[in-house]
């Protein structure tokens, strides 16, 4: 077969999205280069703001965060009147398809990026070739700028085809916070769907291999867990103080030693910790930002009641308060039979792929776990779809980069699965 290659449109608009990074909730530029690709194709719905929100949006930035991008986004030119209809972060977008009787099919991909310093030596492609990112200390460190692309020209190929049914392109803000997912869910726009799609490039398989299907996602929740006690001079008086870092770092080591379960596999990261302000003060606030996972949400929720009790119980035991707060959660989830195997058949026809896996684990949790569950609760299937790419460094590293050549085959699966799904259906 011959070799895939990506359009210069789609080429140009991954790379003006590389560009342009930009964090949960503040992804206001990306979706307004979106919307604006949008209203150029013939679609006959187009929702974005708060009405694709349900009511869980969670670990939202503070005023000023959304403020800065908002104003970063104006700056780069996007309207005034998108920036109005996004509101305070209602980011992201879902465009529609309606051609009549046929399936409901809908295709998730995500738009977010990371706080990373993009690399800029010579041997860095997007640095070479001139598209690095321009907002420093963020960069597209995980290929969504790449989802993104991919999920516009599957709307191209849809349109462009005899597909009978609905098809809807949803662009998920806020997945890297796993706070994105959620809330979309629960805006009720996958309710009528049959078959559910979701992507992603890379995952450590190389150029020229595609997962069917992706299961065993780590179930997980973040949080931040805030210890708050009293201030005294150390040297002085140090027993008039409550020590609030004495209380972060007792949690800090007895999170470590929540008992592992026999039902499967958990986790627990203190990620970020943090506290006191000068070496001469019994420090009165300290912080734990970390996260708990497990194999099922059974056993991610089986840590996270141990987590709480691991929290009161320090703060117990260093006469000070604790705040707990949930900053972002995804249950596990799997990916349906059924649909892998269409996912496989079309793959196995498609050019640029040489090798299919049917099924894989993910080793980490995503929150499209939230969109899968609900179609799936509605009587509807779904699959995550690994698009293999051979990127130089690992995912949420400065020099993540993706091949182009692997965006045009995502581009192929991804349509030719969802125009097969409902020329299946007619038969």
């Amino acid at each position: 077969m011959p070799e895939p290659d990506l359009a210069d449109t789609d080429r140009d608009l991954r790379r003006e999205l590389h560009r342009h990074p930009e964090p949960a909730w503040c992804e206001f530029y990306t979706t307004a280069r979106l919307i604006d690709e949008l209203e150029q194709r013939a679609i006959d719905e187009l929702h974005y703001g708060a009405e694709i929100h349900g009511d869980a949006r969670r670990n939202v930035p503070d005023d000023a965060t959304l403020t800065e991008w908002r104003e970063r986004a104006r700056e780069a030119g996007t309207p005034d009147a998108v920036l109005d209809h996004i509101g305070e972060g209602y980011t992201g977008a879902v465009a529609i398809v309606d051609r009549g009787d046929g399936p409901t099919v809908a295709l998730r991909v995500d738009i977010d990026a990371l706080p990373i310093t993009e690399a800029e030596s010579d041997d860095h492609h997007p640095a070479a070739a001139g598209f690095r990112s321009t907002n420093e200390g963020y960069m597209h460190a995980c290929g969504h700028d790449a989802h993104a692309t991919i999920g516009l020209g599957v709307l191209d190929r849809v349109l462009d085809s005899d597909f009978a049914g609905a098809f809807k392109l949803i662009f998920q803000p806020a997945e890297e916070t796993i706070a994105g997912g959620q809330s979309i869910a629960e805006s009720g726009v996958l309710d009528d769907v049959d078959s559910f799609l979701a992507l992603h490039i890379g995952l450590d398989h190389p150029s020229g291999e595609v997962v069917a299907g992706i299961d065993e996602f780590l179930a997980v929740r973040q949080f931040e867990a805030t210890f708050e006690g009293d201030s005294a001079h150390a040297g002085a008086r140090p027993e008039d103080g409550d020590n609030a870092v004495q209380a972060m770092a007792a949690a800090v080591q007895n999170l470590y030693g929540i008992p592992r379960n026999s039902a499967g596999g958990t986790r627990v990261n203190a990620g970020r910790v943090g506290g006191g302000t000068a070496s001469n003060i019994v420090p009165e606030e300290a912080f734990i930002d970390g996260e708990v996972r497990g194999e099922t949400t059974a056993l991610m929720e089986y840590m996270w009641d141990r987590a709480e009790n691991v929290f009161s119980g320090a703060a117990t035991m260093h006469n000070c308060a604790v705040d707990i707060e949930r900053l972002g959660d995804a249950p596990s989830a799997h990916s349906d039979a059924a649909l892998v195997d269409v996912v496989d058949r079309v793959a196995r026809r498609t050019a640029g792929v040489d090798h299919v896996v049917d099924h894989d684990s993910l080793g980490g949790s995503e929150d499209a776990t939230y969109l899968m569950q609900r179609v799936q609760q509605q009587g509807g299937l779904a699959a995550y779809v690994g698009v293999g790419t051979d990127h130089p460094g690992g995912h949420h590293t400065p020099t993540f980069d993706v091949d182009e050549r692997d965006i045009a085959v995502g581009i192929d699966l991804l349509a030719g699965v969802v125009v097969d799904l409902a020329a299946d259906e007619t038969e």
